[in-house]
This record gives structure tokens, sequence and C-alpha cells, in this order.
């Protein structure tokens, strides 16, 4: 069985990018395309790991993060928050909020996906 991943951005051509390499990675896709829509399929899917940018409608990444830490059922979910905000400011908030790594657009795939797999802990897998 293939490990749940939820991508949370409000850009299409980035959901569409996103979806098309995680998936093509072996990965079960799940989308939300703002904060609130996010939390509702972490709670519905349950995922391994979601991919969280900042900027988005109706909650920020950094309100989603904060609430996902809060709740007992979805506060183990790994978080990797891509985003354009990339001041150390940005960084700094995002992890003291919870989120387990960091990652400023624009970012390469292969990066991309190797910060994935040691999130997901399987980083030796091919």
């Amino acid at each position: 069985m293939s490990i749940p991943i939820l991508i949370a951005d409000d850009e299409p051509n980035i959901l569409v990018s996103l979806d098309f390499l995680m998936k093509r990675e072996g990965y079960d896709v799940h989308l939300a395309r703002d904060g609130q829509e996010a939390l509702d399929k972490l709670r519905e899917v349950r995922p391994r790991l979601l991919l969280l940018d900042v900027m988005m409608p109706r909650k920020t990444g950094f309100e989603v993060c904060q609430e996902v830490r809060h709740d007992d059922s979805i506060k183990d979910t790994l978080i990797l928050m891509l985003t354009a905000k990339g001041r150390e400011t940005d960084v700094v908030k995002g992890l003291a909020l919870g989120a387990n790594a960091y990652m400023t657009k624009p970012f390469s795939t292969r990066e991309l996906v190797q910060k994935v797999r040691e999130l997901l802990g399987t980083a030796d897998e091919p």
C-alpha cells in the first residue's frame, strides 16, 4: 500500500505538478486548495505527510500547522512547508509552529523528492 500524502496549495499549476511528481514516486496523493480544505482533508484522509503552502486563502499554512499540532487526532502528521516566504523569520516561525521541514520556492523536484523520502523514512528506496 502506498503512503498517503496531502498537498495543500492555492496555485493550480503547483498542485498539478506536485500531484504528478508525487504520484510518479508512488504516493497516494490528495489535494487541498486552501487552508480550511487542508484541515478537513487531514481529518478525513489521515495522510502521513502534508506538503503545505504558507500563503493560502481561508487559513494560512502557519494557521494550519498550528491547528494540526494542537489536534490529537492529526498531530502526528509530518509537515513540510513549501513556500515563497523564504526569509529567516518565516522559516523560524514555520518550524516553531511545528513544521518538520521548510523548503522555499522555487525548489528542485529532486530535492523535494529527497526531502519527502527523508521525512517518511524511505530515503534508501529507489
